[in-house]
């Protein structure tokens, strides 16, 4: 249990405040932390419901539970949807990372311990992204929300190659998680796309 908190407590503080630093010139603090209270409250929801039928599943269900909150924020505090989903997503990645760290000590998970260290590289990719995407050619549109979806994109065909491997880490659909992390890295791949062509 004591473990548990120490992992989810400095996760949750450290979302809460990278969210607030990537949308605080934008928006009112109160906006930003009533909307990541509702993306919060979507991961506890999906989180409870996995642990409830599916513990498998609970990174999904938490994912879909966040999106839910972030879709319910953007419609409640007219916050712009590309823009907050991009914070969710690198506000989630050291919060993921911890959860990994914590699975690798607690259960002596060597595949845990290398997915910790494999999103510390997405860390930094998503670091390099955020600075350097205006200055992709084909990235016409210029629109902030490359990051998050970049960085999904690679995250799901990351967890593709490990389901094809069929490496165990914590949090996988069985046979499944291949045609689930194709999917996922598809749709990402496609709004990314589709976010580059439109005007600026």
């Amino acid at each position: 249990m004591l473990v548990n908190l120490l992992a989810l407590i400095p996760g949750i503080l450290v979302f809460l405040f990278v969210f607030w630093k990537r949308l605080n010139e934008d928006y009112a603090a109160e906006v930003i932390f009533r909307s990541a209270i509702l993306i919060l409250l979507g991961v506890a929801i999906g989180w409870g419901i996995s642990e409830r039928f599916y513990k498998e599943a609970f990174l999904w269900l938490s994912f879909f539970g966040a999106m839910g909150g972030l879709g319910i924020a953007s419609y409640r505090h007219r916050i712009k949807f590309y823009e907050s989903f991009e914070a969710m997503i690198v506000a989630a990645l050291p919060w993921i990372s911890f959860l990994f760290l914590k699975d690798s000590v607690v259960s002596s998970s060597l595949s845990s311990f290398i997915a910790f260290l494999s999103l510390l590289i997405i860390v930094f990719i998503a670091f390099f992204f955020d600075q350097r995407y205006k200055d992709f050619a084909w990235y016409k549109s210029g629109k902030i929300g490359f990051t998050g979806l970049a960085t999904l994109t690679i995250i799901f065909l990351t967890r593709l190659v490990i389901a094809i491997l069929q490496i165990p880490v914590i949090s996988f659909l069985g046979r499944f998680e291949a045609v689930a992390s194709g999917v996922a890295a598809f749709i990402s791949l496609i709004l990314l796309i589709n976010l580059g062509r439109q005007s600026k």
